[in-house]
């Protein structure tokens, strides 16, 4: 996935694929506030990729990641999390007691995340590959993660039925600690492939 910038032309295609998958989860999602919320971090990050992709282009696995976590967004919005089929044929199969789906989603929270803060840090401070750089990708991750929770704290406060299909706890009382551990996990997978990281900024010409 690393290898080779995004060149234009999959640049579109991936914006494309995102818009697609936008619509579909728009017809008839299975509550319209849920899907909003959901998609919502989507919905703030088209505009901003859109505007800075001639000033500030993101390295080829940077976007490629954004693409992925779009869908897995996308996806859990029309169906919400707890309802997503991949996730329910999975608890069918290995007799799990929830949809695991949320978990994807918050591990794809971290890791993410972790790769553009990377990206950014080492672009735009000093700082180098050091541990203070994976110190603070790690804050700006659990950072996010933290945010995230006050959003589903808010979304319970003004609605008790949106926040039942937006929080999908599934009945797990240590559904937030498990979201932002997960989030802590995937930031720390991600900073395993600093390597393959630093491949793809260069072969973008955005780094080295």
């Amino acid at each position: 996935m690393e290898s080779g910038p995004v060149t234009g032309r999959e640049r579109g295609m991936l914006l494309g694929l995102v818009l697609l998958a936008l619509a579909w989860s728009f017809i008839e999602p299975f509550d319209r506030l849920t899907w909003l919320l959901e998609v919502a971090p989507v919905l703030l990050a088209l505009p901003i990729l859109f505007v800075t992709h001639r000033s500030y282009p993101l390295s080829g696995l940077a976007y490629r990641l954004l693409f992925l976590h779009a869908l897995i967004l996308i996806i859990g919005g029309h169906y919400t999390y707890a309802r997503v089929p991949a996730g329910l044929w999975f608890q069918d199969v290995f007799e799990l007691s929830r949809n695991h789906y949320d978990r994807l989603g918050h591990l794809a929270q971290g890791f993410v995340p972790a790769i553009i803060a990377r990206e950014v840090l080492l672009r735009s401070t000093p700082l180098q590959a050091d541990r203070w750089l994976k110190f603070l990708v790690v804050c700006v991750c659990l950072a996010i993660s933290a945010v995230y929770e006050l959003v589903e704290w808010l979304a319970a406060l003004i609605s008790a039925e949106a926040a039942a299909s937006f929080l999908g706890t599934q009945g797990d009382n240590w559904d937030t600690q498990w979201d932002m551990f997960l989030a802590l996990c995937g930031a720390l997978f991600a900073l395993a492939l600093a390597r393959p990281h630093d491949r793809s900024m260069r072969a973008a010409g955005v780094y080295g």
